[in-house]
């Protein structure tokens, strides 16, 4: 036992005496070091050893006149060594020499030029029979290499080398290269299998349930082959995602990366695309290659547009060999005569009609799913996805929520719940409340806050019947969406706003089309009829205003003199060129239409403001004392509104 315990202790002991290890990642590169310490050593050797260069005449009349050579070393032909005797060495003359020691005995003390070697052999043979007739001295001739002036060569070279290697290191440590310079070519798709699944599933995704249902086809294929290949059914080879941004079509790809079990490569179409001739065209070969070997598999390619935009010869002024090459490559790769069983692309874009039609036919993307934005039963699901993190008060109603958010997308939804959680913790509450959301929701569509600009009360009275006149117009007009909220507190760039609840529909007629167009001039008119002058606040107005006259006339067909043409172009080719799709003449037609349609829609909102000029008047004032004026207070100074105001909102 006690053997046993005495070899624990020295097991202990010796592991703990352990060698401290070297920091992870530390890679010492010896032969750097050593380069470095041998330059180093040479230099200070020769700077310290370096003997003292004499003449001739001292080395005939002090040295070898005295007998106290030992001998001369001759080297590469050039100079001698000269070696003094030891007991010599304490002489007077030699004072200047170190005493004792290794730099005393074995290294020369001094050294000669000589010139040639026929000459001091001739000038030492007449000096020893002069003064050393009886004694020779020894002379030797060795050939040396100076490291000094070898590696003066070398150095420069040497440097040379050295910063092509680091600059080498360095490009195959960035993404462009996977490990070195010679994988350009590579693929940097990131792979996701058993061991590296996406977190992110079907349940994950909501608002999205025709294109949920489309894309859970496909990963049931996968699944269950066989149950689709009895009938003789093919799965899609490709699945193109189109939508506006923030409509989750990367969330949908995440999905799927997360309930397929099969390997997943993500990668976004402007990886593809190099500085470097060829390399776009060598990835997606070596994509393709590593999908085929771990087939089945999906490969899905974020913003295909950096990489399939359309080959047509509107864009040749704009033309890219590089990006053209890799787009053949991928072309080819998706259905050409090599076989492409087992891989199945998703591809995803905001921006499908800059697409290659080439890329776009069946056989390569056979399925296009498109992503809209959520209805309000989907932002409804949406919003209860994004609340699970969230502690939520008692009070909070999901169902007003989406509601008051139309036109949203899944990404803003998940911002003003990430902004109410925010504005909650700022204000150190316990749980999330009603009004953090609401107030998360007017800082995203508004603008944060700031109460703290100062404007003049004159620019202050401007903008409370400003914005009056946009609520009292809005309020008398039937096709207006129903007005919720007037402020005039600054937000963001605007120093007052009108908050609305725009109904979701599909089709706008021509009486809505001109109800919007006067309740947008209500501001302008308020000032008219109230200062009897205009100023720039109208600015943002009269923007909005122009360009839906010029939609209305010139696109849609809503002007009886233009009649039922549009010159809109919906494959944005005509936006490249610089002339218009119409005549001189048309376009005289078209911008005579539309100044007399804005005309005619501030003449009618003038009538509609003085016919309630008190309700105006009253409306500003209570603007100018509250800042903030909510429907209960619209209501007590307009009456109640023509289009009946939707009771979630009233409540």
């Amino acid at each position: 036992m006690d053997n046993e315990k005495k070899i624990n202790k020295e097991t202990n002991f010796s592991e703990e005496k352990k060698p401290t290890t070297l920091p992870e990642g530390y890679k010492p590169n010896w032969i750097y070091v050593l380069f470095i310490f041998l330059i180093l050593f040479s230099i200070f050797s020769r700077t310290v050893s370096k003997p003292k260069e004499i003449t001739w005449l001292t080395f005939e009349q002090t040295m070898l006149s005295a007998h106290d050579v030992a001998k001369i070393v001759v080297v590469n032909k050039a100079f001698a060594e000269i070696y003094i005797k030891k007991d010599r060495l304490s002489s007077v003359n030699y004072k200047d020499l170190p005493q004792g020691g290794y730099m005393a005995e074995s290294n020369p003390h001094y050294t000669l030029q000589i010139g040639s070697v026929e000459s001091f052999e001739s000038k030492l043979q007449q000096a020893q029979q002069t003064f050393l007739p009886e004694e020779r001295v020894e002379v030797a001739y060795q050939n040396r290499t100076d490291w000094i002036v070898v590696l003066s060569y070398i150095l420069p070279f040497g440097l040379l080398v050295l910063f092509w290697m680091f600059m080498l290191r360095g490009i195959g440590r960035s993404p462009m290269g996977s490990g070195s310079i010679f994988n350009f070519g590579k693929s940097t798709a990131k792979l996701m299998d058993k061991d590296t699944k996406s977190t992110i599933t079907f349940k994950d995704v909501a608002g999205l349930r025709e294109a949920k249902r489309e894309v859970e086809e496909i990963v049931d294929f996968l699944k269950n082959p066989k149950t689709y290949t009895k009938l003789g059914a093919k799965i899609p080879k490709g699945v193109m995602l189109v939508g506006p941004t923030g409509t989750g079509k990367t969330l949908m790809a995440k999905a799927v990366a997360g309930e397929a079990q099969v390997p997943f490569f993500s990668l976004s179409g402007s990886e593809f695309v190099e500085m470097f001739v060829g390399v776009g065209a060598s990835r997606v070969r070596d994509l393709f290659k590593q999908a085929k070997e771990k087939a089945p598999s999906i490969i899905f390619i974020d913003e295909i547009d950096a990489v399939g935009r359309s080959r047509s010869k509107a864009n040749a002024f704009q033309s890219n060999d590089e990006r053209e090459n890799t787009l053949n490559q991928l072309l080819t790769e998706l259905d050409g005569f090599g076989t492409n069983t087992g891989v199945i692309v998703l591809a995803a874009t905001n921006r499908a009609d800059i697409l290659d039609k080439a890329l776009l036919r069946p056989g390569r993307f056979d399925r296009h799913i498109y992503l809209e934005l959520p209805t309000k039963e989907e932002r409804l699901e949406i919003f209860e996805v994004h609340l699970r993190p969230i502690k939520k008060a008692k009070d909070v109603d999901v169902k007003l929520l989406a509601s008051l958010s139309p036109g949203f997308s899944g990404a803003d939804i998940a911002n003003i719940c990430n902004e109410a959680a925010l504005i909650a913790a700022r204000k150190k509450k316990e749980a999330v409340e009603q009004e953090d959301f609401m107030e998360a929701r007017d800082r995203i569509v508004g603008g944060l806050e700031r109460k703290g600009k100062i404007i003049s009360p004159k620019e202050k009275e401007i903008v409370a019947y400003h914005e009056a006149g946009h609520a009292v117009a809005s309020w008398f007009l039937k096709n207006v969406d129903a007005l919720v909220k007037v402020s005039i507190i600054p937000r963001g760039k605007s120093l007052g706003s009108a908050w609305y609840l725009p109904e979701e529909h599909q089709i706008v007629t021509k009486a809505k089309f001109i109800d919007l167009l006067c309740a947008t001039l209500g501001g302008r008119a308020a000032e008219e009829i109230m200062f009897n002058e205009v100023s720039s606040g109208a600015l943002d107005d009269l923007e909005k205003v122009t360009k839906q006259a010029y939609t209305m006339v010139a696109y849609y067909g809503l002007n009886d003199k233009i009649g039922p043409m549009s010159f809109y172009d919906s494959t944005g080719e005509n936006e490249r060129f610089l002339g218009k799709p119409y005549s001189e003449n048309m376009a005289m037609i078209i911008d005579k239409e539309v100044q007399a349609l804005i005309i005619s829609s501030y003449n009618r909102t003038i009538e509609l403001l003085l016919k309630h000029q008190n309700k105006l008047e009253s409306l500003g004032q209570l603007l100018l004392k509250k800042e903030v004026v909510y429907l209960e207070d619209l209501e007590k100074i307009l009456g109640k509104r023509i289009k009946e105001i939707p009771a979630h909102v009233r409540d």
